[in-house]
Formats: C-alpha cells, structure tokens, sequence
C-alpha cells in the first residue's frame, strides 16, 4: 500500500470520528470536497458550516453538495476563517478542519495569511467541544505557505490543550504537504 496523503489520511481518521448530528467546520471551503466529505459524515441530522474568502470557491462548493444532495445539511460562509466563532454562533463542534494555502484552480496570489489563520485557529481551539479534533493541512511549498506553516505548528504544538501528531510525506525539491491532527482534551 501506498502512503496516503495528508487529506486521504484525514478523511480516514474522521470517518472513525464524526458521529452522525454532529456539528463540523470546514475554515477553509476551497473547491468542496472536503465539505462534501463532512456532510456525508454528519448524515441528515448534522450539520456542517463552510467558510471561504473566494466567491469562486463558495460557487464550486456549492455545485458539489448540491450534486451530492447535502446542500439541506450545510451553510457556506463566503467570509474570512477569522470570523469563525461568529458564524457558529455558539454551536459547539465535534470536528474542524482547515486545509491551508490557495484555492487549487484558482488565483495563487490569494492564500491563508499567517496572522489570521493563527486567530482562526485560536478561536477554533475555544469554540471546539472536549475530545473534539481540530485538523490542519499546511502546504508549506508555496510562497508565504513556509511561514505560515512553522507558525500554525509552533502555536499547535505551544498549546496546552491540544494533544497533537504530525504526518507528512517526504518531497523532494520541495516541501511537502503535512497534516497537524490534534485533540482537545484528554
């Protein structure tokens, strides 16, 4: 078998984590598969909340769930990661995930910025319930995307209240993506 990549390996680990009901995030919508992914795992009774800065992203998003028919169980968010506990409005979720960097097939100069994917992030950790998994795929190959990478691991791994692993795959001539998996709590 072959390594998986960071996102295969993520979908694996919250197929064994998300509960149907549950309440997930996806901070970072990009082109919906990851969203299309958590509402299928969250069933009919769940709910997931997407957010993107990109028009284009929410429009892609949005033709996947509705092709997949999860449109009912989902609210897309076309604003910044930074408003997160704002958009839960006091919701407390079981999963969030952030999948770093730029919109694939989009504009590459519009990427995560460091300072705030860390307030995302500090907010998220708030916001998450007890035994919750926060995730966080860095693509540190691109340019701004190395900052951002060594910045969001050394707030994960500083942070007291998560227990945190890290998986990546090894690149050659560039660095590879790698996957922050942490738990709150316990």
């Amino acid at each position: 078998m072959l390594p998986p990549l960071p996102t295969e390996l993520l979908h694996t680990l919250f197929r064994e984590h998300i509960a149907p009901g549950d309440l997930v995030i996806d901070a970072t919508a990009g082109n919906g598969f990851d969203t299309v992914f958590l509402a299928e795992a969250v069933g009919p009774a769940g709910k997931v909340i997407a957010i993107d800065i990109q028009e284009k992203a929410i429009t892609a998003t949005r033709k996947r769930l509705e092709k997949a028919d999860f449109l009912d169980r989902t609210s897309l968010h076309l604003r910044s990661h930074v408003e997160i506990r704002e958009i839960t409005g006091g919701g407390v979720p079981s999963t969030i995930l952030f999948n770093l960097g730029y919109l694939p097939g989009g504009d590459r100069s519009v990427i995560t910025r460091t300072e705030e994917t860390l307030a995302a992030l500090a907010s998220a950790v708030e916001i998450l319930r007890l035994g919750g998994v926060l995730a966080v795929v860095c693509y540190p190959g691109h340019p701004g995307g190395d900052e951002e990478a060594v910045a969001v691991e050394n707030f994960i791994t500083s942070s007291p209240e998560l227990r945190t692993a890290r998986y990546g795959l090894v690149a050659i001539g560039s660095p590879a993506p790698f996957l922050l998996l942490c738990a709150k709590g316990g």
